[in-house]
Protein backbone atom coordinates (compact mmCIF):
# COMPACT_ATOMS: atom_id res chain seq x y z
CA UNK A 1 0.00 0.00 0.00
CA UNK A 2 1.17 3.97 -0.54
CA UNK A 3 1.68 5.55 2.35
CA UNK A 4 2.78 9.25 3.44
CA UNK A 5 6.35 9.44 2.92
CA UNK A 6 8.83 12.62 2.47
CA UNK A 7 11.99 12.68 0.59
CA UNK A 8 14.64 14.98 2.18
CA UNK A 9 17.45 16.38 1.27
CA UNK A 10 17.75 15.50 -2.31
CA UNK A 11 19.09 18.09 -5.44
CA UNK A 12 14.97 18.33 -6.81
CA UNK A 13 14.56 19.39 -10.49
CA UNK A 14 11.76 21.24 -10.34
CA UNK A 15 10.05 22.94 -13.77
CA UNK A 16 11.81 26.14 -12.09
CA UNK A 17 15.31 25.02 -11.85
CA UNK A 18 17.27 22.75 -9.37
CA UNK A 19 16.57 22.53 -5.41
CA UNK A 20 19.51 22.10 -3.34
CA UNK A 21 18.62 20.40 -0.12
CA UNK A 22 15.18 20.15 -1.42
CA UNK A 23 11.52 17.95 -0.42
CA UNK A 24 9.01 16.12 -2.01
CA UNK A 25 6.30 15.19 -0.01
CA UNK A 26 4.00 11.84 -1.40
CA UNK A 27 0.55 11.36 -0.22
CA UNK A 28 -0.16 7.83 -1.89
CA UNK A 29 -0.24 7.54 -5.48
CA UNK A 30 0.42 11.90 -5.86
CA UNK A 31 3.13 14.21 -4.88
CA UNK A 32 1.48 16.35 -2.07
CA UNK A 33 1.98 20.11 -1.36
CA UNK A 34 3.80 19.24 1.62
CA UNK A 35 4.23 16.41 3.98
CA UNK A 36 1.40 15.05 6.73
CA UNK A 37 2.17 14.78 9.88
CA UNK A 38 2.86 10.80 10.16
CA UNK A 39 4.68 10.41 6.63
CA UNK A 40 8.10 8.48 6.67
CA UNK A 41 10.63 10.71 6.00
CA UNK A 42 13.25 9.15 3.63
CA UNK A 43 16.85 10.47 3.47
CA UNK A 44 18.12 11.47 0.15
CA UNK A 45 21.15 13.67 0.76
CA UNK A 46 23.86 13.50 -1.85
CA UNK A 47 21.26 12.60 -4.27
CA UNK A 48 19.17 13.87 -7.28
CA UNK A 49 15.46 13.35 -7.04
CA UNK A 50 14.07 13.60 -10.95
CA UNK A 51 10.97 12.99 -12.54
CA UNK A 52 10.43 9.76 -13.81
CA UNK A 53 11.10 9.14 -17.12
CA UNK A 54 8.95 9.01 -20.16
CA UNK A 55 9.47 6.86 -23.21
CA UNK A 56 7.55 7.40 -26.34
CA UNK A 57 9.34 5.14 -28.55
CA UNK A 58 10.44 1.49 -27.01
CA UNK A 59 9.85 -2.00 -28.84
CA UNK A 60 10.80 -3.88 -25.79
CA UNK A 61 13.01 -5.10 -23.11
CA UNK A 62 13.57 -7.89 -20.97
CA UNK A 63 13.74 -10.61 -23.66
CA UNK A 64 10.24 -9.52 -24.85
CA UNK A 65 8.83 -7.43 -27.30
CA UNK A 66 5.74 -5.10 -27.94
CA UNK A 67 4.81 -7.22 -30.67
CA UNK A 68 4.29 -10.62 -28.74
CA UNK A 69 1.43 -11.52 -26.02
CA UNK A 70 0.22 -9.27 -23.44
CA UNK A 71 2.31 -10.89 -21.36
CA UNK A 72 5.71 -10.38 -23.05
CA UNK A 73 4.49 -6.78 -23.27
CA UNK A 74 4.59 -6.60 -19.42
CA UNK A 75 7.48 -8.22 -19.05
CA UNK A 76 8.78 -5.20 -21.27
CA UNK A 77 7.00 -2.51 -19.26
CA UNK A 78 8.31 -3.84 -16.26
CA UNK A 79 12.17 -4.11 -17.40
CA UNK A 80 12.24 -0.53 -18.16
CA UNK A 81 10.71 0.57 -15.27
CA UNK A 82 13.46 -0.96 -13.11
CA UNK A 83 15.24 1.41 -15.30
CA UNK A 84 13.15 4.98 -14.49
CA UNK A 85 10.72 4.65 -17.34
CA UNK A 86 7.16 5.33 -15.29
CA UNK A 87 5.66 5.91 -18.68
CA UNK A 88 6.16 4.07 -21.60
CA UNK A 89 4.71 4.09 -25.32
CA UNK A 90 4.52 0.83 -26.97
CA UNK A 91 6.09 0.96 -30.72
CA UNK A 92 5.30 -1.89 -32.87
CA UNK A 93 7.60 -2.57 -35.84
CA UNK A 94 6.31 -3.55 -39.63
CA UNK A 95 4.42 -6.52 -39.60
CA UNK A 96 1.33 -7.10 -42.41
CA UNK A 97 -1.46 -5.04 -41.67
CA UNK A 98 -3.51 -8.04 -40.09
CA UNK A 99 -1.28 -8.86 -37.23
CA UNK A 100 -0.64 -5.22 -36.84
CA UNK A 101 -4.78 -4.46 -36.51
CA UNK A 102 -4.52 -7.46 -34.02
CA UNK A 103 -1.76 -6.05 -32.24
CA UNK A 104 -3.23 -2.78 -31.67
CA UNK A 105 -5.92 -4.20 -30.05
CA UNK A 106 -4.37 -6.19 -27.59
CA UNK A 107 -2.18 -3.27 -26.54
CA UNK A 108 -4.62 -0.83 -26.68
CA UNK A 109 -6.41 -3.21 -23.81
CA UNK A 110 -3.32 -2.46 -21.85
CA UNK A 111 -3.78 1.03 -22.52
CA UNK A 112 -7.00 0.90 -20.91
CA UNK A 113 -5.57 -0.56 -17.91
CA UNK A 114 -2.97 1.77 -17.24
CA UNK A 115 -0.02 -0.11 -18.07
CA UNK A 116 1.56 1.83 -21.26
CA UNK A 117 0.50 5.53 -22.21
CA UNK A 118 -0.60 4.01 -25.68
CA UNK A 119 0.81 2.99 -29.08
CA UNK A 120 3.11 4.06 -31.65
CA UNK A 121 3.09 1.79 -35.15
CA UNK A 122 6.53 2.56 -36.49
CA UNK A 123 6.17 1.19 -40.17
CA UNK A 124 4.81 -0.21 -42.43
CA UNK A 125 5.04 2.99 -43.95
CA UNK A 126 8.34 3.60 -44.12
CA UNK A 127 10.66 4.19 -47.41
CA UNK A 128 12.33 0.68 -48.63
CA UNK A 129 15.16 3.17 -49.32
CA UNK A 130 15.56 4.10 -45.43
CA UNK A 131 14.15 0.93 -43.97
CA UNK A 132 16.86 0.05 -41.22
CA UNK A 133 15.55 -2.97 -39.51
CA UNK A 134 11.85 -3.05 -40.99
CA UNK A 135 11.12 -6.11 -43.56
CA UNK A 136 11.33 -4.79 -47.04
CA UNK A 137 8.29 -6.41 -48.22
CA UNK A 138 5.95 -5.73 -45.80
CA UNK A 139 6.45 -2.23 -46.42
CA UNK A 140 3.43 -0.11 -48.33
CA UNK A 141 2.73 3.26 -48.79
CA UNK A 142 0.50 5.42 -46.47
CA UNK A 143 -2.72 5.15 -47.63
CA UNK A 144 -5.19 6.81 -45.44
CA UNK A 145 -7.38 4.54 -45.57
CA UNK A 146 -5.33 1.70 -44.33
CA UNK A 147 -3.59 4.37 -42.01
CA UNK A 148 -7.37 4.90 -40.67
CA UNK A 149 -7.48 1.26 -40.08
CA UNK A 150 -4.97 0.94 -37.62
CA UNK A 151 -6.18 3.88 -35.62
CA UNK A 152 -9.55 2.23 -35.54
CA UNK A 153 -7.56 -0.71 -34.13
CA UNK A 154 -6.21 1.38 -31.19
CA UNK A 155 -9.51 2.23 -29.76
CA UNK A 156 -8.97 5.65 -28.97
CA UNK A 157 -4.92 4.70 -27.91
CA UNK A 158 -3.24 5.34 -30.64
CA UNK A 159 -0.58 7.88 -30.05
CA UNK A 160 1.81 8.33 -32.95
CA UNK A 161 2.47 6.84 -36.27
CA UNK A 162 5.82 7.15 -37.69
CA UNK A 163 5.46 7.54 -41.82
CA UNK A 164 7.90 8.83 -44.87
CA UNK A 165 5.75 11.04 -45.32
CA UNK A 166 7.11 11.93 -49.41
CA UNK A 167 5.56 8.69 -50.53
CA UNK A 168 2.39 8.43 -52.64
CA UNK A 169 -1.01 9.10 -49.48
CA UNK A 170 1.84 10.91 -47.34
CA UNK A 171 0.42 14.05 -46.89
CA UNK A 172 -3.11 12.94 -46.39
CA UNK A 173 -2.11 10.55 -44.00
CA UNK A 174 -0.56 13.17 -41.67
CA UNK A 175 -3.54 15.39 -42.15
CA UNK A 176 -5.81 12.63 -41.11
CA UNK A 177 -3.40 11.77 -38.80
CA UNK A 178 -3.79 15.43 -37.21
CA UNK A 179 -7.56 15.37 -37.85
CA UNK A 180 -8.12 12.38 -35.36
CA UNK A 181 -5.78 13.64 -32.39
CA UNK A 182 -2.62 11.10 -33.17
CA UNK A 183 0.93 12.24 -33.83
CA UNK A 184 2.23 12.05 -37.35
CA UNK A 185 6.27 11.57 -37.04
CA UNK A 186 8.67 11.82 -40.02
CA UNK A 187 11.22 8.86 -40.56
CA UNK A 188 12.49 5.98 -42.32
CA UNK A 189 12.66 8.76 -44.63
CA UNK A 190 14.35 10.10 -47.92
CA UNK A 191 12.51 13.27 -48.13
CA UNK A 192 14.22 16.55 -49.21
CA UNK A 193 14.05 19.76 -47.26
CA UNK A 194 11.10 20.82 -49.58
CA UNK A 195 8.76 17.13 -49.05
CA UNK A 196 9.42 17.41 -45.03
CA UNK A 197 8.64 21.45 -44.77
CA UNK A 198 5.00 20.25 -46.86
CA UNK A 199 4.78 17.75 -44.28
CA UNK A 200 5.21 19.86 -41.33
CA UNK A 201 2.96 22.00 -42.78
CA UNK A 202 0.60 19.44 -43.16
CA UNK A 203 0.65 18.87 -39.29
CA UNK A 204 3.53 16.08 -38.81
CA UNK A 205 5.42 17.09 -35.80
CA UNK A 206 7.79 14.52 -34.62
CA UNK A 207 11.38 13.59 -35.71
CA UNK A 208 11.55 10.12 -35.29
CA UNK A 209 15.01 9.56 -34.25
CA UNK A 210 16.40 12.55 -35.84
CA UNK A 211 19.61 11.79 -38.22
CA UNK A 212 19.05 7.97 -37.63
CA UNK A 213 17.32 6.22 -41.29
CA UNK A 214 16.95 9.80 -43.30
CA UNK A 215 19.73 11.44 -45.32
CA UNK A 216 22.40 13.12 -43.98
CA UNK A 217 22.89 16.83 -43.88
CA UNK A 218 24.24 18.45 -46.78
CA UNK A 219 25.39 21.96 -47.91
CA UNK A 220 23.80 21.70 -51.58
CA UNK A 221 20.56 19.56 -50.38
CA UNK A 222 19.85 19.84 -46.65
CA UNK A 223 17.29 17.34 -46.69
CA UNK A 224 15.22 16.46 -43.47
CA UNK A 225 17.67 17.16 -40.98
CA UNK A 226 17.40 21.26 -41.34
CA UNK A 227 14.19 21.15 -41.72
CA UNK A 228 13.34 19.26 -38.84
CA UNK A 229 15.45 20.99 -36.70
CA UNK A 230 14.81 24.48 -37.55
CA UNK A 231 10.86 24.25 -37.04
CA UNK A 232 9.79 25.23 -33.85
CA UNK A 233 6.63 22.86 -34.59
CA UNK A 234 8.52 19.82 -34.09
CA UNK A 235 10.02 17.73 -31.57
CA UNK A 236 13.54 15.81 -32.20
CA UNK A 237 13.87 12.21 -31.05
CA UNK A 238 17.50 11.27 -29.94
CA UNK A 239 18.59 8.06 -29.04
CA UNK A 240 21.90 8.40 -26.84
CA UNK A 241 23.44 5.61 -26.54
CA UNK A 242 26.98 6.38 -28.07
CA UNK A 243 26.17 3.72 -31.13
CA UNK A 244 23.82 5.88 -33.08
CA UNK A 245 24.86 9.20 -32.53
CA UNK A 246 28.20 10.55 -31.49
CA UNK A 247 27.99 13.69 -28.31
CA UNK A 248 28.42 16.34 -30.96
CA UNK A 249 25.37 15.46 -33.09
CA UNK A 250 23.68 15.36 -29.96
CA UNK A 251 24.95 18.97 -28.97
CA UNK A 252 24.20 19.66 -32.23
CA UNK A 253 20.74 19.14 -31.85
CA UNK A 254 20.29 20.90 -28.67
CA UNK A 255 21.96 23.69 -30.01
CA UNK A 256 19.64 24.03 -32.93
CA UNK A 257 15.91 22.84 -32.21
CA UNK A 258 16.69 23.71 -28.36
CA UNK A 259 15.69 21.77 -24.64
CA UNK A 260 12.42 22.11 -25.15
CA UNK A 261 12.34 20.42 -28.66
CA UNK A 262 14.15 17.39 -27.68
CA UNK A 263 12.74 13.89 -26.32
CA UNK A 264 14.86 11.04 -25.73
CA UNK A 265 13.87 7.58 -26.38
CA UNK A 266 15.18 4.15 -25.91
CA UNK A 267 14.17 2.70 -29.59
CA UNK A 268 14.85 -0.21 -27.33
CA UNK A 269 14.55 -3.81 -28.14
CA UNK A 270 13.89 -7.21 -26.86
CA UNK A 271 17.77 -7.23 -25.75
CA UNK A 272 17.50 -4.03 -23.49
CA UNK A 273 17.71 -4.91 -20.24
CA UNK A 274 18.46 -8.47 -21.20
CA UNK A 275 21.68 -9.42 -22.61
CA UNK A 276 23.78 -10.58 -25.98
CA UNK A 277 22.28 -12.81 -28.15
CA UNK A 278 20.61 -13.65 -30.99
CA UNK A 279 16.69 -11.90 -31.10
CA UNK A 280 13.69 -11.24 -33.33
CA UNK A 281 12.38 -7.93 -34.33
CA UNK A 282 9.36 -8.37 -35.35
CA UNK A 283 9.76 -11.01 -38.29
CA UNK A 284 13.73 -10.44 -38.88
CA UNK A 285 16.37 -11.87 -36.89
CA UNK A 286 18.83 -9.63 -34.54
CA UNK A 287 22.48 -10.59 -33.06
CA UNK A 288 22.95 -7.90 -30.31
CA UNK A 289 26.76 -8.27 -29.56
CA UNK A 290 28.74 -5.94 -26.80
CA UNK A 291 24.78 -4.41 -26.28
CA UNK A 292 24.80 -3.22 -30.24
CA UNK A 293 21.88 -4.91 -32.53
CA UNK A 294 22.46 -5.75 -35.34
CA UNK A 295 20.48 -7.11 -38.26
CA UNK A 296 21.95 -10.90 -39.00
CA UNK A 297 21.01 -10.44 -42.77
CA UNK A 298 22.38 -7.03 -43.56
CA UNK A 299 24.47 -5.79 -40.36
CA UNK A 300 21.65 -2.38 -40.06
CA UNK A 301 21.50 -1.67 -36.47
CA UNK A 302 18.30 -2.71 -35.16
CA UNK A 303 17.02 -0.79 -32.56
CA UNK A 304 19.12 -0.54 -29.12
CA UNK A 305 19.51 -2.27 -25.91
CA UNK A 306 19.42 1.12 -24.19
CA UNK A 307 17.53 2.01 -21.35
CA UNK A 308 16.45 5.48 -20.02
CA UNK A 309 18.99 5.75 -17.37
CA UNK A 310 21.85 5.14 -18.84
CA UNK A 311 20.38 7.79 -21.39
CA UNK A 312 20.35 9.98 -18.51
CA UNK A 313 23.52 9.63 -17.19
CA UNK A 314 25.47 9.60 -20.98
CA UNK A 315 23.60 12.72 -21.52
CA UNK A 316 24.98 14.81 -18.64
CA UNK A 317 28.83 12.56 -18.25
CA UNK A 318 29.58 12.57 -21.66
CA UNK A 319 27.38 14.74 -23.77
CA UNK A 320 28.08 17.60 -21.11
CA UNK A 321 24.04 19.08 -20.85
CA UNK A 322 23.05 20.76 -18.39
CA UNK A 323 21.12 18.08 -16.14
CA UNK A 324 17.77 20.52 -16.18
CA UNK A 325 17.50 20.18 -20.02
CA UNK A 326 18.27 16.08 -20.10
CA UNK A 327 15.12 16.26 -17.28
CA UNK A 328 13.37 18.01 -19.96
CA UNK A 329 13.96 15.97 -22.75
CA UNK A 330 13.88 12.96 -20.60
CA UNK A 331 10.49 13.50 -19.30
CA UNK A 332 8.87 16.69 -19.67
CA UNK A 333 9.04 17.20 -23.28
CA UNK A 334 7.82 13.48 -24.01
CA UNK A 335 4.92 14.12 -21.32
CA UNK A 336 3.97 17.41 -22.87
CA UNK A 337 4.18 15.70 -26.34
CA UNK A 338 1.34 12.94 -25.71
CA UNK A 339 -0.96 15.16 -23.74
CA UNK A 340 -0.62 13.78 -20.34
CA UNK A 341 1.52 16.61 -18.45
CA UNK A 342 -1.02 17.09 -15.99
CA UNK A 343 -0.25 14.17 -14.47
CA UNK A 344 3.34 13.21 -14.85
CA UNK A 345 6.52 14.75 -16.84
CA UNK A 346 7.67 17.31 -13.39
CA UNK A 347 7.72 17.21 -9.78
CA UNK A 348 4.49 19.13 -8.94
CA UNK A 349 1.95 19.08 -6.20
CA UNK A 350 -0.96 16.90 -7.85
CA UNK A 351 0.98 14.86 -10.12
CA UNK A 352 1.46 11.30 -10.39
CA UNK A 353 4.02 10.37 -7.90
CA UNK A 354 6.49 9.07 -10.28
CA UNK A 355 10.34 9.61 -9.53
CA UNK A 356 13.51 9.00 -9.97
CA UNK A 357 16.58 8.69 -7.47
CA UNK A 358 20.03 8.93 -8.64
CA UNK A 359 23.45 8.93 -6.97
CA UNK A 360 25.70 11.62 -7.48
CA UNK A 361 27.41 10.15 -10.03
CA UNK A 362 23.66 9.77 -12.00
CA UNK A 363 23.57 5.90 -11.10
CA UNK A 364 20.27 5.23 -10.52
CA UNK A 365 19.58 4.29 -6.97
CA UNK A 366 15.56 4.46 -7.09
CA UNK A 367 12.42 4.09 -8.84
CA UNK A 368 8.99 5.09 -7.43
CA UNK A 369 5.68 4.81 -9.29
CA UNK A 370 2.39 5.90 -8.72
CA UNK A 371 3.97 6.35 -4.93
CA UNK A 372 4.77 2.68 -4.64
CA UNK A 373 8.44 2.13 -4.59
CA UNK A 374 9.92 -0.21 -7.90
CA UNK A 375 13.05 0.04 -7.00
CA UNK A 376 13.76 0.70 -3.26
CA UNK A 377 16.29 3.46 -2.54
CA UNK A 378 19.78 2.06 -2.34
CA UNK A 379 21.56 4.99 -0.13
CA UNK A 380 24.28 2.65 1.40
Amino acid sequence: MATSKVLAGARVVLPTGIVDDGLVAVEGSRIAAEGAAHAQTVDVRGHWLVPGFVDIHNHGGGGASFSGTADEALTAVRTHRLHGTTTVVASTVTDDMDFLVGQAGLLSELAEQGDIAGIHFEGPFISPCRKGAHSEELLRDPDPAEVRKLVDAARGQAKMVTLATELPGGLDSVRLLAEHGVIAAIGHTDATYEQTVAAIDAGATVATHLFNAMPPLGHRTPGPIAALLEDERITVELIDDGTHLHPATVQLAFHHAGAGRVAFITDAMDAAGSGDGRYLLGPLEVEVSEGVARLVEGGSIAGSTLTLDRAFRRAVTVDRLPVEDVVAAISANPAKLLGIDDRVGSLEPGKDADLVLLDAEFELKGVMRRGEWVVDPQLG
